[in-house]
């Protein structure tokens, strides 16, 4: 079963999936604006299909609360599990993820993404998907050992870039426009016969950028690899000393949540080397 078809509401045999339809109608009688993002809009964007499990939806963080009360109220099983950016509800054993920021602490869903979002229909249902840009941005920070989303952001820039707003697309990182150039220099690599999808105005205007930031000095000793795994970069911050930079003011993260976060990591490797023994054991 393709992710198009598992968010669609449509089972092999055609017949509906009754979770994401009921998780869908409980927002919206709820009148909780979300957005649908995950596997199913790069394979929207992209025609890249992979099964997963998981039914991500975004939302606003003022409308968490909301979303929760109402999703127990139909009988789900609710957590915060990461107060800086994820709540899950589970129903029996399907589980809905509410995103409202990214793990690092930035990409906080604003009304942008809502006036920018994408329409669709699930099951005759009227919904709206995450915008390519959004997801580019949210998705150019995953850089873990085992999860790097530099290839969804690869197919999604080959199918659609012509469709981009890209000024909106480099504004949206900022400070962090070397991110996105990363990106675009590993699409020319990856794509040589297709670099022309990239802007040439874009990228000779973030290589400037990088030609007048190359001599000059950071003005502290800060670590922004946190930003991107944040396993990787622990021995920069606990025993090299360099400050995290999840800590600066423009990200969502405190230091309660960056020790959730960073405790979390073991917990998630003994439940993937169990999963990987329960799969084995099946063959």
């Amino acid at each position: 079963m393709t992710a198009a078809m598992a968010i669609r509401g449509i089972q092999p045999g055609g017949s509906p999936n009754g979770f994401h339809c009921r998780s869908v109608a409980v927002l919206r009688a709820a009148e909780i604006p979300f957005l649908i993002g995950g596997a199913y809009v790069v394979e929207v964007y992209a025609g890249v299909s992979r099964s997963t499990k998981d039914f991500d939806l975004y939302i606003r963080p003022n409308d968490l609360n909301g979303a929760l009360d109402a999703l127990a109220r139909a009988g789900y099983e609710t957590e915060l599990t990461f107060p800086h950016w994820l709540a899950k509800a589970k129903y029996g054993k399907d589980v809905l993820d509410l995103i409202f920021r990214a793990g690092n602490g930035l990409c906080e869903v604003d009304d942008s993404w809502f006036e920018r979002a994408r329409h669709d229909e699930l099951l005759d249902m009227p919904v709206k998907l995450c915008a390519p840009e959004e997801m580019i941005w949210m998705k150019a920070f995953i850089m873990e050992r085992e999860r790097f989303d530099g290839a969804d952001i690869a197919h999604i820039l080959r199918c659609v870039a012509a469709e981009l707003d890209w000024l909106h697309l480099v504004d949206r990182f900022g400070p962090d426009w070397r991110v996105l150039l990363s990106h675009l220099i590993l699409f020319g690599y990856i794509y040589p016969g297709e670099r022309a999808h990239i802007p040439a105005a874009i990228t000779e205007d973030l290589i400037a950028r990088l030609r007048s930031e190359s001599t000059a000095a950071a003005p502290d000793r800060v670590c922004r690899g946190t930003l991107l795994s944040r396993k990787q970069y622990l021995v920069d911050i606990l025993e090299w000393e360099f400050r995290d930079a999840r800590l600066d003011e423009r990200v969502h993260m405190n230091a309660k949540d960056i020790a959730g976060w960073t405790t979390a990591i073991a917990k998630e490797e003994e439940a993937r080397r169990a999963r990987v023994i329960r799969n084995s054991l099946k063959r």
